[in-house]
């Protein structure tokens, strides 16, 4: 494995775009690093979460494109990006990943605003008069 491998990574609105290969462990996203583009420690736990699973922390460096959504939904598709990318790499990381569940993509959306009401969901408080 001398060459770079690529993966996608969805969630909600954010897609990220994942390149991995053999390194030292540094993480860059967006041009920036880890800590610094995540300011929640909860958020870059979770972008690093499958290195922890399949033990190759410091391993592999990590090149990441993120956009569209929110920190946390960024944070997700490039947790899911991860995930994809280190399968690609060794085929027995595929049974880890799956039962921590970061091969799932996560299907929740915003739900559309529908026509006569607020929100979603909100109508209007109903009067008889």
């Amino acid at each position: 494995m001398a060459d770079a491998i690529f993966a996608t990574g969805r969630r909600k609105h954010a897609v990220a775009r994942v390149r991995i290969l053999p390194g030292t462990g540094k993480i860059a996203i967006n041009g920036k690093d880890l800590s610094s583009y995540f300011m929640n420690p909860s958020l870059e736990q979770e972008v690093t979460a499958p290195f922890r699973v399949t033990e190759t922390e410091g391993k592999f460096d990590l090149y990441v494109n993120v956009l569209g959504g929110g920190l946390s939904g960024q944070a997700g598709a490039c947790r899911h990006g991860v995930a994809r990318a280190l399968t690609e790499v060794d085929e027995n990381f595929r049974t880890v990943l799956k039962k921590a569940g970061y091969l799932t993509r996560d299907p929740r959306m915003k739900e559309r605003k529908k026509y006569g009401l607020k929100k979603a969901r909100k109508a209007s408080q109903f009067s008889k008069r």
